[in-house]
């Protein structure tokens, strides 16, 4: 019996919003387990990509780059992925990490919100998705992670475009699944709980917030950065070679209930 590693050594990752948060996590998981990493900033944050990618190079041995990117623009886009593998010749596995969330009621939400919400989440994931799988059909081979959300599959206060935009990220997930698996592309997505990052901090620091998010989770704590790198990895790892169109929800229990 062939038994598939869990590690992705030699693999070109491409992690989107790689500069902090949950995307830096992953890009720092990643290379631990093997990976050369392509992270992108927002071009007005560039610098602090580059400074996480020479980070992330000197802690991991691994080659690592910033790249700007500004979703949803199709330019910006496909400028990525053509400088991408400009330098690397390939891209193995794209995870769709970059997104933003807006906390108004339903009744508060503008036009504007709504659009920024969805314009980032979800159509710039799509679009992505997109630019970089060209690539991967004309490969025969890849991987695309989009880091979803609980709220892909439940319901949660002041987040109507939020969970609109995830709901949509988790069926699109199973579209290109479905579309891509002849071109030995696997398709999947994570969708966390509340996680503690810089972003969620003012949200978790807030004491009703905080008690009624804990309430609901079996578990009763948020989720810690590292632990989304084990289900991004193993999603990128040859072990998961029979996985796509799936969600793995990494919730605490959240939504056993």
């Amino acid at each position: 019996m062939n038994i598939p590693s869990m590690r992705v050594d030699g693999k070109v990752c491409l992690v989107t919003g790689g500069g902090s948060g949950i995307g830096k996590a992953l890009c720092e998981g990643l290379a631990h387990f093997g990976a050369d990493i392509i992270l992108t900033e927002l071009s007005s944050k560039i610098e602090l990509g580059k400074e996480t990618a020479a980070e992330i190079s000197e802690k991991y041995g691994k080659k690592a780059i910033a790249l700007p990117l500004d979703l949803p623009n199709l330019e910006s886009i496909n400028a990525m992925t053509e400088a991408a593998i400009q330098e690397f010749g390939r891209i193995d596995v794209l995870i769709n990490n970059a997104g933003i969330q807006i906390a108004k009621f339903a009744l508060d939400v503008t036009e504007e919100d709504w659009d920024r919400v969805l314009d980032i989440n979800l159509k710039g994931a799509f679009f992505c998705s997109q630019s970089v799988g060209r690539e991967m059909i004309k490969q025969k081979s890849g991987r695309i992670i989009n880091i979803a959300s609980q709220n892909g599959v439940i319901g949660y206060q002041k987040r109507a475009a939020y969970c609109s935009a995830k709901a949509g990220l988790v069926n699109l997930t199973r579209v290109l699944a479905i579309e891509w698996a002849e071109y030995g592309i696997n398709v999947n997505a994570v969708g966390p709980t509340f996680i503690r990052t810089p972003l969620t901090e003012p949200t978790l620091n807030d004491k009703a917030i905080y008690d009624d998010i804990i309430s609901r989770i079996p578990l009763r704590r948020v989720g810690e950065l590292e632990e989304i790198i084990g289900a991004v990895v193993y999603l990128a790892s040859d072990s998961s070679s029979l996985v796509t169109g799936h969600t793995l929800l990494v919730d605490g229990g959240w939504t056993a209930w």
